[in-house]
């Protein structure tokens, strides 16, 4: 193990900056915001057995892929952290997340609660954000709207929502409230630029 001195590290190496929040709650829209205005920067696109919905592009949105080769990805251990969500397996490839913080760039994770509690066990010094909604009943109108998810109601989404913000309290240095796109976009940006604790 080589001495790790936090200042020659940090500006050789990227940061793993990890983006946590209930599903509606805008997180995706707030990462490739952040990834405009930021340089340097490597927004983790995630590989998932759900299938892909019309809208969606393979290998930008998400990687979609079998449950077979899911599976593979994780016996060969490929992946920095997985999930089941909705019945559905999500995880985060590990060779582009290495590669790119190795090249100096910050990495941008999207990832639930539970992944992000695998990789800070990994990446120690990974800063944890958390978007929260500007209030419960804005995120259930939001849920409503999107209604997606393989057929989870707005109510049982809502309820694993509550789940992730009380681990929220927990886990993460950062809260972020989502309640003005650009102002939420601005505080992710300056927690990131900002020195580390």
């Amino acid at each position: 193990m080589h001495n790790e001195n936090m200042n020659e590290t940090k500006d050789r190496h990227g940061k793993v900056v990890i983006v946590s929040g209930p599903s509606g709650v805008g997180k995706s829209t707030i990462c490739k915001e952040m990834a405009k205005r930021l340089n340097s920067v490597y927004l983790s696109v995630s590989v998932t057995t759900r299938p892909r919905s019309q809208a969606e592009v393979d290998g930008q949105d998400y990687w979609f892929i079998s449950e077979n080769e899911f599976q593979q990805r994780i016996d060969k251990g490929l992946l920095l952290e997985y999930a089941e969500v909705f019945g559905h397996l999500y995880g985060t490839p590990k060779d582009k997340t290495e590669k790119a913080l190795k090249a100096g760039k910050n990495v941008i994770l999207e990832i639930d609660v539970q992944g992000a509690k695998q990789v800070k066990r990994i990446y120690k010094d990974a800063v944890m954000i958390f978007i929260f909604p500007p209030s419960q009943r804005e995120l259930a109108e939001r849920m409503k709207l999107r209604g997606r998810e393989g057929g989870q109601s707005a109510e049982e989404r809502l309820e694993g929502a509550s789940g992730e913000i009380a681990a929220a309290w927990q886990y993460y240095e950062h809260m972020v409230i989502n309640d003005n796109l650009q102002q939420a976009v601005s505080e992710v940006v300056e927690i990131i630029q900002g020195p580390q604790r």
